[in-house]
């Protein structure tokens, strides 16, 4: 393991690439932070459901389908991988890479579900739209730059527009769309007002209209409209300083979300009236007497808003909750069976977690119970070197 650099962020997720180091890293101390690769992990809302709903068990499934898997091609993974998934059996299977994506760490795809978009965290940070009209065989369209550095998330707008966050410089770019699902040149780049801003997500509102945007370094979460290309600040939350806010996801009843802080282990619940947030309860996310360091990395909420599932990496558990009126009841926390839980996706029909942990190479599968949302202990699903971010296909 290389050193890492000091910086004033603290947290796992980001070497410091033009250092010629590790992307993935571990820190050696809570106010660590590598420069700038990581995920999310709010999630990705389309059809390929990579954390952010599951509802309940689909009446019928086919045996096998397939599965996308990112990795960090920069530390031994080979960037974007399809998988085939069988059902019956919870295993994931590799069945090829495809070339000319690199350091594949979040998804996202079109409204039709025809093509399906990746960042690449580099230091030059780019974008890369793949058709999966045939799943199995994804063929690629094309990459863009962002304009940023180590771009982290990303989510499709209906007006046509891609969104990426740039997690090493604090931006958040605008990218229009072709009618091809290929990626233009950016029409907006909007850099935080921090001291060292991080941004960590971007996703769409419930209106399909207004754009969020996560900032770690900022310790805020911003609300934006977006108008002829462009982005234009609504609302500014801030929060306590050394939150360090990484991914949302909002509740079905699109009134609610939850923001998970990686560097807090906390989640803190929001309202939203349809243009701006109110912070509310927040609760921790580790066991009661945990120790030692820990980053929570990605959080998700069942399609029937019943429950929220929340990963920390350090404690190597996904972390139980139950929605009540006024907020969050923890109700347990179950080991993910490896190392560092970048992220987690719901099986197609809802009845497991499949976590990928990063440091282990490794994705486990964790049964759950649809009605306490409890989960059974971890059972192997596949190896998978590097990886940080896992989609079904539709």
């Amino acid at each position: 393991m290389h050193p890492i650099k000091e910086s004033t962020v603290s947290g796992p997720d980001h070497a410091r690439q033009s250092n010629g180091l590790p992307a993935n890293s571990r820190p050696a101390s809570g106010l660590r932070r590598r420069g700038f690769l990581g995920l999310l992990a709010g999630a990705s809302a389309l059809p390929l459901l990579p954390a952010a709903s599951a509802g309940a068990r689909a009446t019928s499934e086919p045996a096998t389908t397939t599965a996308y898997v990112g990795s960090m091609s920069s530390t031994g993974g080979r960037g974007f991988e399809v998988a085939a998934f069988d059902a019956a059996t919870g295993k994931l299977t590799a069945t090829t890479a495809v070339e000319g994506v690199p350091d594949a760490s979040f998804f996202a795809t079109s409204a039709d579900g025809r093509v399906l978009y990746t960042t690449n965290e580099l230091e030059q940070g780019s974008v890369t739209a793949l058709d999966i009209t045939d799943p199995a065989a994804p063929a690629v369209l094309g990459s863009t730059p962002t304009g940023g550095a180590g771009p982290t998330h990303l989510a499709v707008h209906p007006a046509g527009h891609l969104l990426a966050a740039n997690y090493t410089d604090g931006t958040v770019s605008v990218h229009p769309l072709d009618a091809d699902g290929r990626i233009g040149d950016a029409t907006d780049l909007v850099r935080h007002d921090a001291a060292e801003p991080h941004a960590h997500q971007v996703l769409v509102a419930p209106d399909d209209e207004l754009v969020v945007a996560v900032d770690l370094g900022a310790d805020a979460v911003f609300v934006y409209a977006l108008e002829g290309g462009k982005l234009a600040q609504r609302q500014r939350l801030d929060l306590p300083t050394g939150t360090g806010p990484r991914h949302l996801a909002w509740h079905p009843d699109g009134n609610r979300a939850y923001l998970l802080a990686e560097l807090a282990s906390t989640i803190t619940v929001l309202d939203w009236d349809g243009a701006a947030f109110t912070a509310g309860q927040v609760i921790g996310t580790r066991d009661e007497g945990a120790a030692g360091e820990n980053f929570p990395a990605e959080i998700a909420v069942t399609g029937d808003g019943a429950h929220v599932y929340a990963s920390n990496r350090g404690d190597d558990a996904i972390a139980v909750f139950a929605v009540r009126e006024d907020g969050l009841e923890r109700v347990g926390s179950t080991p993910t069976g490896g190392q560092w839980p970048r992220h987690f996706a719901f099986a197609p029909d809802g009845a497991a977690l499949h976590v990928v942990n990063q440091h282990s190479g490794s994705i486990t599968r964790l049964p759950r119970d649809p009605g306490s949302g409890l989960l059974s202990p971890a059972e192997e699903s596949g190896a998978f070197a590097s990886a940080v971010v896992l989609a079904f296909a539709p």
